[in-house]
């Protein structure tokens, strides 16, 4: 069960399974990029993000993360989980703490200080998984952003 970086083929399967969460969240016709954006943002020239993809024993992908830097003027770098996608019918099998653990030695090695996502509410099941690797949950701060 290999966890690994993101190779150009990859990134039509992490685009399916980016389209199989925005459908999980109610919100399938919010996903604009394409494989190719997908591509360029973590394989280009100046890369702005990192992409992880976990292959069953046959090849066939069936989870991805996406993370990118951010800074924190109170943390310095923090690595951003932006999506932890696992394919609904391969839940449970480890994948996601595969993932997780992948990302979060990647972080530690690049010198970040922490590692911090946002989980909807609702996803009781994300929420749990989260508690297992002993996550905090921060229910002050609002998420705001502007479309532009």
């Amino acid at each position: 069960m290999p966890v690994r970086q993101a190779q150009s083929s990859d990134f039509i399967h992490v685009h399916a399974l980016i389209a199989e969460l925005a459908l999980f969240e109610k919100a399938p016709k919010e996903v604009i990029t394409s494989p190719e954006t997908l591509e360029n943002a973590c394989n280009g020239k100046s890369p702005l993000a990192w992409c992880w993809v976990a292959e069953d024993a046959d090849g066939t992908i069936v989870g991805a993360a996406v993370c990118y830097v951010r800074y924190s003027t109170w943390k310095g770098p923090v690595f951003y989980l932006e999506d932890l996608i696992v394919s609904e019918n391969h839940r449970r099998n480890g994948w996601g703490r595969k993932l997780l653990n992948a990302i979060i030695e990647f972080a530690q090695e690049k010198g970040n200080s922490r590692l911090q996502w946002q989980v909807l509410d609702w996803n009781q099941s994300a929420i749990e998984f989260y508690r297992q690797f002993n996550a905090h949950f921060d229910g002050e701060w609002i998420n705001v952003h502007i479309e532009i």
